[in-house]
Formats: structure tokens, sequence, C-alpha cells
């Protein structure tokens, strides 16, 4: 069974607790379930990726939607949301990808990780994080007793993989938007952890820096929603990947207080 002081190895954070002298007073429960790594994957750059495609000021929310499209996939069983995912044609991406990426996890679920879009591999296998991001967010997952397909679902907001891991741009994400607002209809999640700016913008609408959406509590219609870094932008920076941690305990207490932690496992 791998300890506690395991996870934050593989985050590249133990050491920095040691020489803080001492340990997060945030600790864990014992029983974690391990999730297998996933080999090799080129994985996007976090910061090479091309701006976001829209003024300072836009949000998705100003992009318009068909309404009878959003009609129509509003009143979706499960099944026929993932049947229209696999078969949507709403924009462009859809010419170039090898499949839709739907999603994966339980359904219901108390915790909703929503990243950018697709990758490569994501692309090849039709489950989102499964690369070098990937294994980075299950390490992440882990050391907070939380694992993918147990309490946790884990999903995009964009569904088909955008050219050379481009950014979304907000005309995309709207595109895909009542396929992601069924999706969280039906998860039923108690807290979203929205994975970079493009998830930020597309829940929240605001589009305020990083820095100002961290460390508080926003919200997606009535759900609670907590902003942090993109695992792809924590590959590069250590800095930041303590940040990351500052949130994701953040989120856990947030949880805590609605009475579903997720964490009945310890």
């Amino acid at each position: 069974m791998r300890t506690f002081e395991d996870f934050l190895q593989e985050l590249e954070l133990l050491d920095t607790f040691q020489q803080l002298g001492r340990m997060p007073d945030e600790k864990v429960p014992s029983a974690i379930v391990v999730v297998p790594k996933v080999a090799g994957h080129e994985e996007r750059a976090g910061n090479n990726r091309p701006p976001l495609q829209a003024a300072k000021t836009a949000a998705v929310t100003s992009i318009t939607i068909d309404p009878a499209r959003a009609a129509r996939i509003a009143t979706m069983d499960w099944a026929e949301l993932k049947a229209e995912t696999a078969a949507c044609t709403a924009c462009g991406l859809c010419k170039q990808r090898k499949q839709a990426v739907f999603g994966v996890g339980a359904a219901p679920a108390p915790w909703l990780f929503v990243g950018e879009g697709p990758g490569a591999e994501e692309d090849e296998q039709g489950e989102p994080f499964v690369g070098q991001a990937g294994r980075l967010l299950d390490a992440v997952l882990a050391a907070a007793g939380l694992q993918r397909g147990r309490e946790v679902y884990i999903a995009n907001v964009v569904k088909c993989r955008p050219p050379g891991n481009r950014t979304p741009t907000l005309e995309e994400a709207a595109a895909c938007a009542p396929l992601l607002d069924r999706q969280i209809e039906l998860i039923q999640p108690k807290l979203i952890v929205a994975l970079g700016k493009t998830a930020v913008i597309r829940l929240t609408g605001s589009d305020a820096s990083m820095a100002a959406m961290r460390g508080s509590v926003h919200r997606y219609r009535d759900v609670p929603v907590v902003a942090t870094y993109h695992p792809a932008y924590l590959l590069r920076s250590l800095t930041e990947k303590l940040k990351a941690w500052e949130d994701m305990m953040f989120a856990r207490r947030e949880m805590a207080k609605r009475g579903a932690s997720g964490l009945e496992n310890g």
C-alpha cells in the first residue's frame, strides 16, 4: 500500500514540505486505491498554447447557442447523451477527430473535474486525461483520497481534440455547452473543480485571472466551483504544483461543509 508521502513524492512536493519543516496539516484516509499509470503521451505544453480566442471580458454565455438543439439535449438520458456526443457535428472540431471524448467516472458523483479538451492520446483512447497531465491529475486525486471512477467524474469543456492541441475557441466551447450542461445535470456533483482558464470561463463566465479566482467558491448554476491550474500547466512549475495542492485542500474543505466529502473509504 502506497503511503501519503509516496503521493507527495510523485507530485514532487515531499521535499518542499520537508524543507518547510512540516508536513501538510490535512492528510487523507489511509486506504487509497492506486490508479494505474498509462505509459507514453506527447503532452501539450501548457505555456505554449495559443490564447483563448475571445475578447478579454467575453464569456461563453454570451455566444449564441441553438435553443432547439439545447432543449433537445436537455431531456436526454445518459445513453442518449453519449450517442449524441459521438455523432456531434455542431462545430468544426468534428472534422479531424478520431472520436469524441465523452468523459469517464462515476455517475452520479460528488466530485466533477472539468478540463479543457482532448489531446492526441485522449483522441486515440476515448478517455480524458490519459497522458502525462492525466497521470499528474491521478496523483493529485490519489493524494487527496480520490479516484476517477469511484467518487470522481472527469470531463472536458469540448469533446473533440482541437487541432495541434490549441485552446478551444469560445464558439467551440459554446457548441459543446449543451452536452456538458446535461452531463453536469446527470452527474449531480456536489462540487466542480475547474482545471484551467478555459474551464473557469465556461463554468463561471468570468475571465478574471487564475490568481483572482483561486481560493474562493464560484458558481455554475447552483453548484459550487473551485478554480485551479490545468495539470498540463503544472508539469513545468513546482511552485504552481504547491498552489494546486492548496486548491485541492480548499476543495476538500468546501466539500466537507456540504456533508459529501467522497472520502468514505478511509
